[in-house]
């Protein structure tokens, strides 16, 4: 397979040359003290176009089989990209907006614009038109790709004078196929630095004003740069069914297609067909949100399923029950990788749960060169074993969200040297091993009667009755106390249990000031696209139903 070297001596990645294809020096097999140097992600796909043209590069499954191009059609059409966007004008350190379902042209749009210089922002189809508006403004796109699957949104959210292509050819702008270069197409070779603005990823803008985080190519290479110890290469297939504007899926989608591999994309997630894809592509890796194990491991044909090809299985963006780790471990084979931190990057904590099953309640160690630590309300680092909010410094951090310079600020923590940390928000303390357990998010403690509840304990603690499937606890105004904690729990298929036994159940169990003033059972819990549960919406729920 190629393999990843140094870019040029100055630092950027090398504009790629024809006539004499640069051959990468091999990618370290265990993470090392000084990392290899920066390349640009769309150079290295140049090079395996180059060694195996023929080698699949992307595939999406379709209700009538499997679409698929090679590592030369791919380059081809970032080329026709790189060079239409050139064409029309933009140049590096422009934006561009996607908005549409996943999708093999969605992929390459991307891949083309970061081969131009072009930073990408993908925006969340199902944004409201307001939301959406806001965050196209705020980007400065100069032209929106987007599908029939996002027309509603696009058509409502007024684009004023941004060009429009239409991915899937339907009358949401122009069809991309009349938009691309002509085939063959050499666009102005770009020498992009790792500084260079990579993607704007939103974070939620459900309320308020989005806030959007800007990724270097220097982050991204961070992610490539760690993949070399989780068995990516040539012959990776890996399966992602989450959506291409979440950070979840970048984390591995860029690094499978920087080792030469094939990214296998699922539109839509269903655990049957995943599991049926799975074994019939013999799939490799794969990132999954906890929800999404949890549904594939309650099939009831899981086992008859042949998952013996997979060698990680990557996981991130929600808390991962740890009888759920366990249960991974026991029944699938290969590793299994969580993740934990922040789009915003700073610091990242990894727990190879395979490599350390006693250690599966906590979201692992700080990666290597990562620094994590703790501190208190007042911005003071707290002593060891105590719990504070989480911080982190590394090499793959956000420059910033986009044109919020105050947003940012507050986001920042500085150590007494100097040294610039990302906050979590989330409340996390040390064990004498150095693994991390998360307690929860600030902003989701709950302060009764003047004591501070986690609602984490609590949830943990419903997870051990039989009859709870999951459970979400957010706290609510009162009277007396200022805030209570309220229960939302699925209960198991088949089993029979009230809300008022199971309040019961669990307030027999707590200290006084833990009890829960009210619990509700309910058919599923809401969520993000990406699995994480949407407690201010739980919180609506329940100030509507006492108004009613």
């Amino acid at each position: 397979m190629p393999k990843i070297t140094s870019g040029t001596p100055s630092g950027g990645s090398a504009a790629y040359d024809a006539a004499t294809p640069t051959r990468p020096a091999a990618m370290p097999t265990a993470p090392a003290a000084t990392p290899p140097a920066f390349r640009a992600i769309p150079d290295l796909i140049h090079e395996h176009a180059r060694a195996a043209p023929g080698r699949r590069a992307l595939a999406q499954a379709t209700g009538a089989g499997i679409d698929a191009i090679d590592y030369a059609t791919l380059d081809d059409r970032m080329d026709r990209v790189a060079g239409a966007l050139q064409r029309d004008g933009l140049r590096p350190g422009d934006t561009i907006a996607v908005c549409a379902a996943t999708s093999i042209d969605y992929a390459t749009v991307y891949l083309g614009a970061l081969r131009a210089g072009v930073v990408v922002a993908p925006l969340a189809p199902g944004s409201t038109p307001e939301a959406f508006a806001r965050m196209l403004q705020d980007a400065g796109a100069r032209v929106l790709f987007t599908d029939a699957a996002s027309a509603d949104t696009v058509r409502d959210a007024g684009l004023g004078t941004v060009a429009r292509v239409a991915l899937d050819g339907a009358g949401a702008g122009q069809p991309l196929a009349d938009w691309l270069a002509a085939p063959g197409v050499a666009p102005k070779p770009v020498a992009i630095e790792p500084g260079w603005a990579f993607n704007i990823i939103y974070s939620s803008g459900t309320t308020g004003m989005p806030k959007g985080i800007v990724q270097s190519h220097g982050m991204r290479w961070v992610h490539v740069t760690r993949g070399a110890v989780y068995g990516y290469g040539a012959d990776t297939v890996t399966l992602l069914s989450t959506p291409l504007y979440s950070n979840t899926t970048l984390v591995v989608f860029f690094p499978t297609l920087a080792y030469g591999g094939t990214v296998l994309l699922m539109p839509k997630f269903d655990a049957a067909g995943w599991l049926a894809l799975a074994q019939a592509e013999r799939v490799t890796h794969t990132m999954l949100v906890p929800v999404q194990y949890r549904r594939l491991m309650a099939r009831p044909d899981f086992d008859a399923h042949d998952l013996g090809s997979f060698r990680m299985k990557f996981s991130t963006s929600a808390p991962f029950d740890a009888a759920l780790k366990a249960d991974v471990l026991a029944r699938w084979p290969g590793g299994l990788v969580e993740f934990y931190g922040m789009t915003e990057g700073g610091g990242t904590c990894i727990l190879e749960a395979h490599a350390h099953p006693d250690k599966l309640h906590t979201v692992g160690r700080p990666a290597e060169g990562h620094d994590i630590r703790l501190i208190d309300d007042a911005g003071v680092q707290v002593p060891p074993g105590e719990a504070g909010e989480v911080v982190g410094h590394s090499g793959g951090m956000m420059t910033g969200y986009h044109g919020q310079p105050e947003k940012t600020r507050e986001a920042e923590w500085f150590a007494p040297d100097g040294k610039r940390f990302i906050r979590t928000g989330d409340i996390g303390r040390f064990d004498a091993d150095g693994f991390l357990t998360l307690a929860d998010r600030k902003k989701d403690m709950i302060i009764s009667g003047g004591f501070n509840l986690y609602p984490s304990d609590l949830e943990g603690l419903l997870a051990t009755h039989p009859a709870v499937l999951e459970s979400a606890v957010v706290g609510v105004p009162s009277a007396e106390w200022g805030e209570t904690p309220v229960a939302f729990v699925v209960a198991r298929e088949g089993q029979a249990v009230t809300a008022d036994a199971l309040k019961d159940w669990l307030n027999a169990r707590v200290g006084k000031t833990q009890r829960l003033s009210a619990l509700q059972l309910v058919s599923e819990l809401p969520r993000s696209a990406i699995g994480k549960v949407l407690k201010r919406e739980l919180r609506q729920r329940y100030a509507g139903d006492a108004q009613a």
